[in-house]
């Protein structure tokens, strides 16, 4: 076989090519082998405290409990994980505030998101409901005109309490007796107002008659 000396010089420029590696390496101009990929800071550790945290399940408005702990080192009651659906609030009062029906309630020892708090009437069934979130305590529930039963229930990801399990009667307040109170109390009035004229009237009576028998007398005295 004839190597690649024996052709011509336009053939071995083609023989070189062909012998030539048919792929060169590629490298990546950016490449540096003395890059170090930054690491990320440590997450902050707080030391566990021993103390109970700053909170009440009874209280609005306040920071989550497992996120003190989590801040401060601090520690929680018992709560349920979040893939477990959470125990039933404790509802402790469905009253009028003067305006509204306002219920209260407190926190269960569970990972919570939100609360539903429905009011269901007793005659009829009907329900409205009220979504609110987890910092939640109250719920003013506006209006209600028939006795109904308050049931608020906590949600998260995993579910929620049992519906029934947390629940009050509420019995409206009668809008009508003060309107009562007044009738009777006018009725009233009017009827000594007719009395009080009676007993006048027969007392005026009683002097007329007794001023005509005097005079009646006086002209039949002795003549």
């Amino acid at each position: 076989m004839a190597s690649c000396t024996d052709f011509p010089f336009p053939a071995l420029i083609f023989c070189l090519l062909l012998v030539r590696p048919s792929q060169a390496s590629e490298v990546d101009p950016d490449y540096n082998p003395d890059y170090t990929p930054p690491s990320s800071p440590p997450k902050t550790q707080h030391p566990f405290s021993g103390k109970r945290c700053d909170y009440s399940s009874c209280r609005e408005g306040q920071v989550a409990c497992n996120v003190l702990a989590d801040s401060t080192g601090c520690l929680c009651p018992g709560f349920t994980l979040q893939n477990v659906a959470p125990e039933a609030p404790s509802l402790m009062s469905v009253s009028w505030n003067g305006s509204d029906v306002v219920a209260l309630w407190c926190a269960p020892n569970s990972y919570v998101t939100g609360y539903t708090v429905t009011v269901r009437q007793t005659l009829t069934g009907k329900e409205d409901r009220l979504t609110l979130g987890q910092d939640k305590r109250s719920g003013v529930l506006g209006h209600i005109d028939h006795v109904s039963e308050v049931c608020v229930v906590a949600v998260n990801d995993a579910g929620q309490s049992p519906e029934t399990a947390s629940c009050l009667p509420y019995e409206p307040r009668d809008s009508s007796l003060p309107l009562k109170a007044g009738l009777i109390g006018g009725a009233l009035g009017l009827l000594m107002l007719v009395l009080l004229g009676v007993l006048l009237w027969r007392r005026q009576r009683q002097r007329k008659q007794q001023s005509g028998i005097s005079m009646q007398d006086a002209e039949e005295g002795p003549r």
